[in-house]
C-alpha cells in the first residue's frame, strides 16, 4: 500500500493537469488507505483492550423463568390442572415383572 501523503500528492497533480479521471482514481485510492488505515488502528486498539482485565461481571444474572403447570382451558376462562402421565405414575414400575412368575419354579427337561 502507498503512503497516504503520495495518494494526496498524486490527487493535486492530476488536478492540476487537468486529468479528472486519473484525480478521481488517486482520490479513491488516497481515500481507501485513510479507512483502511483508521479500521487498522481501531482493531489494534479493541484487540489491545479485549481482554486487559478492566472487565466486570455483573454480580446478578436474569431471573429464571417460570415454568407453568400443564392444565386444561374451561370454557369460562379458567385453567384445570390436568395430570401428566409422570405425575400419575408417582414412581410405580411401569414395566409389567410378573410374566413367567408363575411358572419360574417349574423346569423344562
Amino acid at each position: 500500500m502507498t503512503d497516504i501523503n503520495d495518494n494526496t500528492k498524486n490527487f493535486i497533480d492530476h488536478l492540476s493537469q487537468g486529468d479528472n479521471m486519473d484525480a478521481g482514481e488517486a482520490f479513491k485510492a488516497a481515500l481507501r488507505d485513510k479507512v483502511a488505515s483508521a479500521l487498522d488502528n481501531a482493531r489494534k486498539d479493541i484487540a489491545g483492550n479485549l481482554f486487559n482485565g478492566n472487565s466486570v461481571a455483573a454480580s446478578f444474572s436474569d431471573p429464571k423463568p417460570t415454568i407453568a403447570d400443564p392444565g386444561t382451558f374451561n370454557p369460562d376462562g379458567s385453567i384445570s390442572p390436568t395430570t401428566t402421565a409422570a405425575q400419575s405414575a408417582d414412581g410405580e414400575a411401569q414395566i409389567d415383572l410378573t410374566q413367567g412368575v408363575e411358572n419360574a419354579g417349574e423346569q423344562n427337561s
